[in-house]
């Protein structure tokens, strides 16, 4: 598995940060930072994964400059409301894009739900999410790479080695060059990392 560098990511490891509005908690699973003393805080952010309660509609936070990827996970019936229209998100594991400057306002149709977010600082990143189920094998292109298990447990093999993860866990892959994914049992979230 050359050129591919893989660390395991469990819960104990996973940090916690006020949403920006200061509306909820998202738990960080994983992330990056500008090095430097000013590391920390949304300036700094080039991207972070991570996973959140939306128990109320309410109100996102402001994060001009940056690309977001939700994903609901748990629950359904999430719509995103914009001065350009509704964002639909209602249906889990279906990713939806948008960015980060407009006003968006949440409306939950069923309850609260649960979502993962891939968001990243649109000057230094692109960025994708989707999920793998026990189909046809996938190909991680060179970037950094979260593969997590949200709900249950999930088998998989990843350079031709297998991987078990718990629920909750997650790998982190970094490669060089393109790297063969196969998800063998359960279903598993692929945020994909690309640094300009």
């Amino acid at each position: 598995m050359s050129g591919a560098r893989i660390a395991t990511l469990d819960p104990s490891g996973y940090g916690r940060t006020a949403w920006k509005n200061g509306g909820g908690v998202a738990i960080d699973i994983a992330g990056e930072s500008r090095p430097g003393p000013a590391s920390i805080g949304w300036d700094a952010t080039l991207w972070r994964f991570g996973r959140t309660t939306i128990s109320t509609g309410g109100p996102y936070s402001d994060l001009t400059g940056f690309d977001r990827l939700q994903m609901v996970v748990a629950g359904r019936g999430l719509v995103l409301q914009t001065p350009a229209g509704e964002i639909d998100v209602r249906e889990p594991f279906v990713a939806v894009r948008f960015r980060g400057e407009p006003a968006i306002v949440s409306r939950l149709e069923s309850g609260p739900v649960e979502v993962v977010n891939l968001i990243a600082a649109r000057s230094h990143a692109a960025i994708d999410l989707g999920s793998l189920a026990a189909t046809q094998p996938e190909v991680l292109k060179p970037g950094r790479h979260v593969i997590y298990a949200p709900l249950d447990a999930c088998a998989l093999r990843c350079g031709g080695t297998r991987h078990e993860l718990a629920a909750d866990h997650a790998l982190r892959v970094d490669c060089d060059n393109d790297v063969v994914i196969e998800c063998l049992s359960g279903r598993a979230l692929v945020a994909s990392i690309f640094l300009a």
